[in-house]
C-alpha cells in the first residue's frame, strides 16, 4: 500500500531543502532560460531566410542571362555577381564568407546551340562550394539543380545538357566529420576543464582540504600548476581518442601540425582558469554543475561547434566572437583542415591570449583561507 504521508513529507522536505540553497534556485530557473533565448535567438529568423551565391557569367551571352535571371526570381537567393573575371573563386569566397559560387563558362551559348543537333555534346556548369558548411550548401545545390533542370525542360525539350559539375574549395574531398572533429576537441576540451575544476576546488573547499594546504610546504602557484598540468594530459588523452576513433570509424582526413600541440595546451589552461574563476562563486557541489552548464551551454552552440555562424542572426554572429570558444573552433579547423597558416596564427593568438588572461585571473582568484 502507498504511504502517502511518507511521500508528501518526503516531498515537502525536498522542496525546503531545495529553496534553501539560493545557489541552486539561481541556476535551476537560468538554465531553462539560456535555452529559450539561445535557441529562440537561432532560429527566431528561420522563415526569413536567405542563401547567399555567387555567380560569375563568363559567356555574357543571352543564354546564360536568362539563366541568371531565372536565379534572380528565386526569393530566398541573393545573387552576387562582383567578382571579376580574373580572380580566383574560392579566395573571393574565404574573403566574403559565401559558401557557394557558380560560374557560368565561356562559349556556354555556343556550346548549348551545338547540342541542339549533336546529342553528345554536354555544357558544363561549375559549382563550388564549402564541404565544411552542412546546412546553407546543401540547400543552395538543391536549389541550383532543381533550376538547371527547369532550364534544361524549357530550353532543350528535357535533354539533360547542362550539367553541373561540383567543385570543392578546398581542393580535395572532406566529409562534414572533418570539420565536425575539431570542434568536438574544443568542446570536450572546454568542459572537461571548467567542470573537473569547478567540482574539485568546490569539494576540496567544502572539505576544509583547501585550508589545510595552509600547513603544507606548497605553494598556491605549485598546486595550481600541477592541477593544471593533469587537466592538460586529460586534454591531449581526449583529443586522442577523439582523433583515433574518427580515423578508424569514418577515416578522417585532417593534419596534425604544432599548431594543434600549442592550441590544445593554450585551450586546456583557458578553460581551466575558467573553471576556477567560477568556482570561486559557488559555495557547494550540488550548484556545482549547474555553474559550469550555464558557462558552456552558451558557448557550445554560439560558438560554431554545431551550428555554422552564418546561420545565426547577425548580432549573435558579433556575439560569438566574444567567446573563447569560437577561436578554438577556428585555430583547430584552419590548423587541421584548411592547413591556412596565417588564420592559424591569428586563432591561436587570440587563443593565447585568453589562456593568458584566464589562467592568471583564475590563480588571483584562487583562495586557500576560508571567507
Amino acid at each position: 500500500m502507498i504511504n502517502f504521508r511518507f511521500i508528501a513529507a518526503d516531498l515537502y522536505s525536498s522542496i525546503r531543502q531545495w529553496l534553501r540553497s539560493i545557489g541552486t534556485v539561481f541556476w535551476t530557473l537560468l538554465f531553462p532560460v539560456l535555452l529559450i533565448i539561445i535557441f529562440g535567438a537561432i532560429f527566431s529568423g528561420a522563415g526569413d531566410v536567405n542563401y547567399d551565391i555567387i555567380v560569375r557569367d563568363l559567356d555574357n551571352s543571352s543564354f546564360s542571362e536568362k539563366f541568371i535571371q531565372i536565379l534572380e526570381n528565386i526569393s530566398v537567393l541573393r545573387l552576387d555577381t562582383g567578382v571579376k573575371d580574373d580572380e580566383n573563386i574560392s579566395e573571393y569566397m574565404r574573403e566574403k564568407d559565401i559558401t557557394a559560387a557558380l560560374v557560368i563558362p565561356k562559349g556556354f551559348e555556343s556550346q548549348l546551340q551545338q547540342a541542339f543537333t549533336n546529342p553528345n555534346i554536354t555544357v558544363d556548369i561549375q559549382f563550388y562550394f564549402d564541404p565544411s558548411d552542412q546546412s546553407t550548401t546543401p540547400i543552395i545545390r538543391n536549389i541550383v539543380a532543381s533550376t538547371l533542370n527547369e532550364f534544361n525542360m524549357n530550353v532543350t525539350n528535357g535533354r539533360r545538357i547542362i550539367v553541373m559539375n561540383e567543385i570543392s574549395t578546398l581542393g580535395e574531398e572532406y566529409d562534414f566529420i572533418d570539420f565536425f572533429v575539431p570542434g568536438i576537441i574544443g568542446f570536450t576540451i572546454m568542459t572537461s576543464c571548467i567542470y573537473g575544476s569547478i567540482e574539485r576546488n568546490t569539494k576540496y573547499r567544502k572539505d576544509g582540504i583547501l585550508r589545510k594546504l595552509l600547513t603544507m610546504p606548497i605553494s598556491r602557484a605549485d598546486w595550481i600548476l600541477s592541477k593544471m598540468l593533469f587537466m592538460l594530459f586529460l586534454s591531449f588523452i581526449s583529443a586522442s581518442v577523439i582523433l583515433l576513433v574518427g580515423v578508424m570509424a569514418w577515416g578522417l582526413n585532417i593534419e596534425i601540425n604544432i599548431f594543434f600541440f600549442v592550441i590544445i595546451v593554450a585551450t586546456s589552461f583557458l578553460f581551466s582558469g575558467m573553471g576556477m574563476i567560477i568556482s570561486r562563486f559557488v559555495k557547494d557541489e550540488e550548484t556545482a554543475d549547474m555553474a559550469g552548464g550555464a558557462i558552456t551551454f552558451p558557448m557550445m552552440f554560439l560558438a560554431g561547434t554545431f551550428f555554422p555562424l552564418d546561420q545565426m542572426p547577425s548580432f549573435l554572429q558579433t556575439f560569438a566572437q566574444i567567446l573563447p570558444l569560437y577561436y578554438v573552433n577556428e585555430a583547430l579547423r584552419n590548423a587541421m583542415i584548411y592547413s591556412n597558416v596565417e588564420k592559424s596564427l591569428n586563432f591561436s593568438a587570440f587563443v593565447l591570449i585568453f589562456a593568458a588572461i584566464f589562467f592568471i585571473l583564475g590563480i588571483v582568484v584562487t583562495k586557500w583561507k576560508e571567507e
